[in-house]
């Protein structure tokens, strides 16, 4: 590994500029020590930083990845769509053809509203759940991350948990009380909540797979009951499905889960893969209760880059391969994945080092806890310390971790087998030190 020279120089650069040098927090690698690479490209599976060091990428951009780094029909797609021009700030055929793609891979969503960031899509839902419903109060769980947008920020997992952060300043207390957070995979706490508003909550959001406090699946039969609870009580059953949606199948969590969610959420939140690497968003749903959004209804939504014609054809040229390479993208996808998570698993347990790995298709965590993990209090339970000595000794070695305990690890179409020998040869180094 060659040394952190140029890199250096630019993170003091940046910090004459950005707080903390960035302009996303868990880039600071504040929870991990040292100082971030500073990238200059990125091909395939690796990352090329500026001082010419080379790093297999297992945080794909924290998801959005999937086919690999400038992968060449997207990267001929923007530079198609750039030729007609950046922003038309009025409709175009682009949007319509990306939203075609996206019913056929979630038949849940039925309209839809394109935005700029999976921020914009669960804030412009829960306003649309409360607008449609009348009710103000929303449910949302410890350790889930729906976005910084003000109500949401209560008990959320992502760089909130990785600063540990309970909550953000700058949001008032009346702002929050509308926010009931429960904790995952806890049944009964959604049960009572219910009993003690039955007509005033409006929305339960959820990450089916939790990926912001680290990768958490559902239990078996929480998806349903929360289902069957949003039915009872006539509330709308929200998925944020910004990481899962396309990575756990390419119908998301909803395929995967699709048993326990019938007849599936009232509205979804898309994002990461939807724009295939460039800033894009969804939300969408029931017809009716889209049809409650302006210009139709009395629920105000805009944004001025939405449905951004580059956004739309990143997007077209992604979902377009994931639907006519499925059966080849998905079973690699989890045979990689797999061999990575569950491989460096096994050498932990062999050195004597405790280690949960918890994964879901493409997503996975390595835990640095002999409990199992099933909510956010039992992710805390890790020893944040062993992860970052580890996140370390993995960068020195070459390979890029998310540089959190509660942060998901990605895997993509351009990693193979030599990748996953590397992880493991890594690993093995890392674990014995």
């Amino acid at each position: 590994m060659k040394p952190f020279v140029q890199s250096l120089e630019l993170e003091r650069r940046a910090e004459g500029y950005f707080p903390g040098g960035v302009n996303s927090p868990v880039r600071a690698f504040r929870a991990v020590g040292g100082h971030p690479p500073f990238v200059v490209r990125a091909k395939g599976a690796y990352l090329f930083d500026a001082d010419g060091n080379r790093y297999l990428d297992l945080f794909g951009s924290w998801g959005p990845m999937i086919l690999g780094h400038a992968f060449p029909p997207v990267v001929e797609a923007i530079r198609e769509a750039a030729g007609r021009g950046a922003s038309f700030g009025a409709s175009h055929a682009g949007e319509a053809d990306l939203a075609e793609l996206v019913r056929h891979c979630f038949p849940s969503v039925e309209k839809m509203r394109f935005v700029s960031s999976g921020t914009e899509a669960c804030m412009s839902a829960i306003r649309l759940a409360r607008g449609f419903t009348g009710r103000n109060f929303v449910i949302k769980f410890e350790g889930c991350y729906h976005g910084h947008a003000d109500a949401l920020l209560v008990k959320a997992g992502s760089g909130v948990a990785t600063l540990g952060i309970p909550g953000s300043a700058g949001v008032p207390a009346e702002t929050a009380q509308h926010t009931l957070a429960l904790p995952y995979n806890d049944l009964a706490a959604v049960e009572a909540a219910f009993a003690a508003r039955p007509a005033g909550i409006a929305c339960v959001i959820v990450e089916p797979v939790v990926g912001n406090a680290g990768t958490i699946p559902p239990v078996p039969g929480y998806l349903d009951g929360l289902r069957r609870l949003c039915t009872q009580y006539g509330a709308l059953l929200i998925l944020d499905e910004v990481m899962t949606g396309f990575r756990l199948s390419l119908g998301g969590a909803q395929q995967v889960y699709g048993a326990e969610l019938k007849p599936g959420p009232d509205l979804t939140t898309l994002g990461k893969i939807l724009g295939g690497g460039l800033p894009c968003g969804a939300f969408g749903g029931r017809a009716e209760v889209m049809d409650v959004l302006a210009p139709l209804g009395p629920v105000y939504q805009a944004g001025t880059l939405s449905g951004n014609p580059l956004a739309m054809a990143a997007g077209i040229a992604t979902l377009g391969y994931l639907i006519e390479h499925e059966e080849e993208v998905y079973p690699q996808l989890e045979r990689v994945t797999k061999s990575i998570a569950e491989g460096v698993a096994e050498l932990a347990r062999e050195a004597g080092v405790p280690l949960t790995v918890n994964r879901a298709g493409s997503m996975f965590t390595w835990f640095f806890t002999g409990e199992p993990v099933t909510d956010f209090p039992s992710a805390a339970t890790s020893d944040t310390e062993a992860f970052a000595r580890f996140h370390r000794r993995m960068l020195e070695a070459g390979v890029w971790l998310p540089p959190s305990q509660y942060e998901a690890a990605f895997v993509s179409m351009a990693h193979g087998s030599p990748e996953v020998e590397r992880v493991l040869q890594a690993a093995r180094g890392a674990l014995a030190q």
